[in-house]
């Protein structure tokens, strides 16, 4: 095998996967090593790699031609397209194994395990050789400097059986770490694949407003576990710091008590949009829309549009247009106005006011509108926004094409990923000979 000889399953971590043609397969997302009962290194079995689709499959390590610092490439031959499972003599490396709490062989030492290096054998398997550890901070060496890591053998560390793993106490700073460079929605899918009970640290050690992202892009049932598992407190600080719709989608699964006691505990600012939201069958405008679009007054300039729209944290769908209505310019608004197309806003001058460039024409969608119809207006239209307005003419919010997508696609897309991939037979084959 080409590249490096010793590989620290930290930095592989979200590393491109190409196929031996240069085509792009995925990315890596773990390290799946068969931990042993004895002190010998555990042999290192293969990588889970995220495909496009979001389907999470095994890659066994026979299958990799190469491991350079910035890309992985993968041998010609099928690779079984199942979605991954972990088996119970597995651990993976980045989503168990880093964080671990354990002892230096022979001493009382306590030390947290920061990475772990792959090397090549001569018989072409790969072992987790060495851990990268630091000894553990106590009360008494509070105000000492940091301690140093260490890089040392595998078998110069206890303690890391299979049930201490999946049992004990962890930390997830390191799994943290790996997070911030990936967005909510690939997060989400790691969360997925990880034990519950790590699952339920990670959760623990994130910011509110991280969380919030991340549950957002978990299927239904997971968001409900994690939302019970949250003190009632967070778990509506939780839901302050979602999307309304989104907040309002998980609320209206749960229990009318429980429903009605975190919304309780919502800031009144925070829990009246979703509350109205609430009031709408899920599968209509109404449920559907978000109560916070681009608002803004007829003498408001196109510059000042332009500033709206290039906030970094405003969805794409929501940046394709401005809405224009009469004061109030919170949901529900004063008289809605029109609406000022993105492209438009880049035709005109940056002094005109946003009243020049309103469309008036475009129609815009009853609360009560079905998931059909607002299907239809989105094609009819070309739009990636549209506006939902009552009979008074206020508007209410706006409808974006990927909550519409959202609620047509099957329940369980979050899961399978948007095609169902077929099964390789030889990949099959080759993954029971390499994970047996």
């Amino acid at each position: 095998m080409a590249g490096t000889n010793r590989v620290y399953a930290a930095q592989l971590a979200g590393l491109p996967v190409f196929g031996p043609d240069g085509e792009s397969i995925g990315k890596v997302r773990d390290v799946v090593a068969g931990l042993r009962l004895d002190q010998q290194p555990p042999r290192v079995l293969g990588m889970v790699v995220e495909l496009a689709t979001r389907r999470r499959v095994f890659v066994p390590m026979l299958r990799v031609t190469s491991i350079e610092p910035n890309a992985v490439t993968l041998a010609t031959g099928s690779v079984n397209m199942r979605h991954f499972h972990q088996r119970p003599n597995e651990v993976l490396v980045c989503g168990q194994l880093l964080d671990a709490h354990a002892t230096l062989t022979g001493a009382e030492t306590r030390v947290t395990v920061v990475d772990a290096a792959m090397e090549p054998t001569r018989t072409r398997d790969w072992v987790l050789a060495r851990l990268a550890v630091r000894e553990r901070t106590t009360r008494l060496t509070l105000g000492r400097r940091r301690a140093a890591m260490q890089v040392l053998p595998w078998n110069e560390v206890a303690g890391l059986g299979l049930t201490d793993l999946t049992g004990q106490p962890q930390g997830a700073g390191q799994l943290l770490m790996l997070f911030d460079t990936m967005r909510a929605v690939d997060v989400a899918a790691t969360l997925r694949d990880l034990p519950m009970k790590r699952r339920h640290e990670v959760a623990d050690a994130m910011d509110d407003e991280r969380l919030a992202d991340v549950i957002e892009e978990l299927p239904e049932d997971d968001q409900k576990e994690l939302l019970a598992y949250l003190a009632e407190e967070r778990a509506a600080d939780i839901l302050e710091a979602m999307n309304p719709d989104d907040a309002a989608d998980l609320l209206a699964e749960l229990a009318p008590a429980e429903q009605s006691r975190l919304l309780e505990l919502m800031e009144p600012e925070e829990s009246a949009p979703v509350k109205r939201l609430l009031a709408y069958s899920s599968d209509t405008a109404g449920g559907l829309m978000t109560p916070e679009p681009v608002v803004l007054t007829p003498d408001a300039t196109i510059a000042e549009a332009l500033a709206h729209i290039r906030n970094a944290e405003l969805p794409a769908a929501l940046a394709s247009m401005v809405f224009v209505c009469r004061p109030p310019t919170e949901t529900p608004t004063g008289r809605f106005v029109g609406v000022v197309h993105f492209q438009r806003l880049l035709r005109e001058p940056p002094a005109e006011l946003v009243a020049s460039a309103v469309d008036t024409d475009l129609t815009a969608l009853r609360p009560e509108a079905t998931l059909s119809e607002v299907t239809r207006y989105f094609a009819a239209y070309n739009l990636a926004c549209g506006p939902v307005v009552d009979p008074e003419d206020h508007l209410l919010g706006a409808v974006t094409v990927d909550d519409v997508l959202d609620h047509l696609l099957p329940d369980d897309w979050r899961e399978t990923g948007l095609h169902d991939v077929a099964d390789g037979a030889d990949g099959a084959v080759l993954e029971e000979a390499e994970r047996a």
